[in-house]
């Protein structure tokens, strides 16, 4: 099988299960957005996913991301979302739409600073750890405090939360914990809807917990075997 024949049926399994988990869990499909993670493959991947009709490209490291945005169409949603460093944020805010991983006021706020000409979308990391925040993502009792201080800067505006399931405890239990902290959250937030949750190996389980956004990168373009 070529490599356009692997991804298209890759991306195409994906998609159906996708909608089985939708179904199960009675949501409309169209509440879903795929991210495809591209991090660390070549180019020609990503312009195959271009053609099979995927807009979302979800990376994680500046300099592998500014390379490939210059090579791809402009009509492409680009997706920030791993760990941030203050001084790569110039660069990112240059190619991402949206960042996923914002867990500081103080990258909020630079990303406020170079954001005035073109409005970006974050998510909020919430940390899912037990201790909270040790792999990234602000502690749940001090997320509202966080928000509050971030809907008040320019140029960014919060499109939701984003978290990844702790290591200790990947399973339903971290769903059902983010869905809760999410829920407060809306209530709060209003126009923060989305959730950033749900990678190759849970996406079901996080579409059942309210998931909006799927960063899926293995399932879709196989094993980063070369790393």
């Amino acid at each position: 099988m070529n490599r356009q024949a692997e991804i298209k049926n890759n991306l195409q399994i994906v998609q159906d299960r996708i909608s089985v988990a939708c179904s199960n869990a009675g949501r409309d499909i169209n509440e879903i957005t795929l991210v495809a993670v591209t991090k660390t493959f070549d180019i020609k991947d990503l312009e195959i996913l271009y053609s099979l009709g995927i807009r979302q490209f979800g990376e994680n490291r500046d300099q592998e991301a500014s390379k490939k945005f210059k090579e791809l169409p402009n009509d492409i949603n680009w997706h920030f979302q791993g760990q941030i460093q203050s001084n790569k944020l110039k660069s990112i805010c240059n190619w991402a739409r949206y960042i996923h991983s914002v867990d500081q006021l103080k990258h909020a706020q630079i990303i406020s600073d170079l954001s005035s000409d073109s409005p970006k979308s974050i998510f909020i990391q919430v940390s899912l750890d037990n201790p909270p925040e040790s792999r990234g993502g602000v502690d749940p009792d001090k997320l509202e405090a966080l928000a509050v201080e971030v809907s008040k800067l320019k140029g960014v505006s919060i499109e939701g939360l984003m978290a990844v399931a702790p290591i200790d405890n990947p399973g339903t239990q971290a769903f059902v914990n983010l869905q809760r902290i999410h829920n407060n959250f809306k209530s709060k937030f209003p126009q923060a809807r989305h959730l950033s949750a749900g990678m190759s190996g849970d996406y079901e389980m996080a579409i059942l917990h309210g998931a909006t956004h799927l960063r899926i990168g293995s399932s879709i373009l196989g094993n980063r075997d070369h790393l």
